[in-house]
């Protein structure tokens, strides 16, 4: 169904797993509780539509438009969130673990209750897209903490009091 003019349409609850997708018309479309698990979604039109409580495990939304579309209870687990606008969405509460998110535009949009783990863990969740990666990160890899103990320390030690005789080392360095 590449580049099909699907715009409008109401595909509530439909079964559409490893769909292709790609170049689509979505506008204003409505996929509540569609199943879309591994959809192909690369730079689609989904402008306006419905996807709340939609399955998107594993989908590739690289290049999509999302702008003013509700996505709120989606789970997008796993899904590449690549380059993709987001601008005026509702992203209340959705899962989000294991997503790949790089250069988003979320201008106006929602941001509540992210959930960044897994389904068998408790519940964490951020209000930020972009940071929830980092966040899940921090609590779950014991390196990531490390380091940023280490910077936080030095930074601390940079940023201490310092007499007029030794801010003149600190400007030196």
């Amino acid at each position: 169904m590449r580049g099909a003019n699907l715009a409008g349409a109401t595909l509530d609850k439909a079964d559409l797993r490893i769909i292709d997708l790609s170049r689509a018309d979505l506008r204003g479309a409505s996929l509540k509780s569609a199943s879309l698990h591994g959809a192909y979604l690369r730079q689609a039109d989904l402008s306006g539509a419905d996807l709340s409580n939609a399955t998107l495990l594993g989908a590739n939304l690289d290049s999509t438009i999302l702008e003013g579309a509700n996505l709120s209870g989606a789970n997008l687990r796993n899904a590449v969130l690549v380059n993709v606008n987001l601008r005026n969405a509702n992203l209340d509460n959705c899962r989000i673990y294991g997503s790949s998110v790089w250069n988003i535009d979320t201008t106006g949009a929602i941001q509540k209750n992210l959930i960044v783990t897994r389904e068998n863990e408790p519940i964490i969740t951020v209000d930020n897209l972009e940071v929830a990666q980092f966040i899940y990160l921090l609590l779950n890899n014991q390196a990531v903490r490390n380091v940023i103990d280490t910077i936080t320390s030095k930074v601390v030690l940079i940023l201490g009091r310092f007499t007029p005789e030794r801010k003149v080392v600190l400007d030196a360095l």
